[in-house]
């Protein structure tokens, strides 16, 4: 049976009953459950079934995550990334250290991720601090993306306002001249990982009647603690 059972009501915006109502979309979660003995002994490793599964399920990009940051005054922000890389150390993503999310973590390292995999009625959320990865680790990763890839890098600054398209596209094109197919990009000295050291992570798999799992580990000295939340 598939995760969820939606009954949603659809209305034609242009139609008589006026635009789509959101109040009437609902879906019934029909999923198996999650209970503490099923568990890994680790967020990490428990990440990396679920990962998996829903890799094996064929979710479109299942390593995209919404990182939320804050900045000095506590006004937040969120965006979609990919994540890139994870183990006992964290997750991590690459992005350019002067975006609005490199700046708002230089002020306030405190960070939320979530992976929203819906259509397996499933969410880990992590919370944690964020922290720059070593630049060896930032270059190994820049060497294996596209050639591309490595031009847009170097090409964006990242969150700043511009002028048009135009104006981006023309940046590329430059710069794709100056370092042709086949040639070493530089790694730009603004850009680099991120990595989120989880205090905890929150696995929550959709249950009938909203009465939902949802297991939290929490870091307690050296290990980890695990709680169940009320759904």
């Amino acid at each position: 049976m598939s995760p969820a059972s939606r009954t949603p009501r659809i209305d034609d915006p242009d139609g008589p009953e006026g635009p789509l109502d959101p109040s009437g979309m609902r879906a019934q979660y029909r999923t198996a459950g999650l209970v503490e003995e099923d568990l890994a002994t680790d967020p990490y490793g428990q990440f990396a079934r679920w990962f998996a599964e829903a890799a094996a399920s064929g979710l479109d990009e299942p390593n995209a995550m919404v990182v939320s940051t804050a900045d000095a005054a506590g006004r937040p922000s969120s965006r979609t990334v990919l994540l890139k890389a994870f183990d006992e150390r964290g997750f991590v993503f690459f992005t350019n250290y002067g975006s609005r999310k490199g700046l708002e973590i230089a002020s306030n390292p405190f960070v939320s991720a979530l992976f929203p995999w819906h259509p397996i009625a499933r969410q880990i959320i992590v919370a944690g601090q964020a922290e720059r990865v070593a630049p060896e680790e930032t270059a190994a990763y820049f060497r294996s993306r596209p050639h591309g890839s490595q031009v847009g890098a170097l090409t964006s600054a990242q969150s700043t306002v511009v002028a048009s398209r135009a104006e981006i596209d023309a940046a590329y094109a430059e710069l794709a001249a100056r370092y042709p197919e086949g040639t070493e990009v530089p790694v730009p000295t603004e850009w680099g990982g991120i990595r989120v050291v989880p205090e905890s992570v929150e696995f929550w798999q959709g249950r009938e009647n909203r009465l939902h799992d949802r297991l939290r580990y929490v870091r307690a000295g050296e290990g980890w603690r695990v709680e169940r939340l009320s759904p």
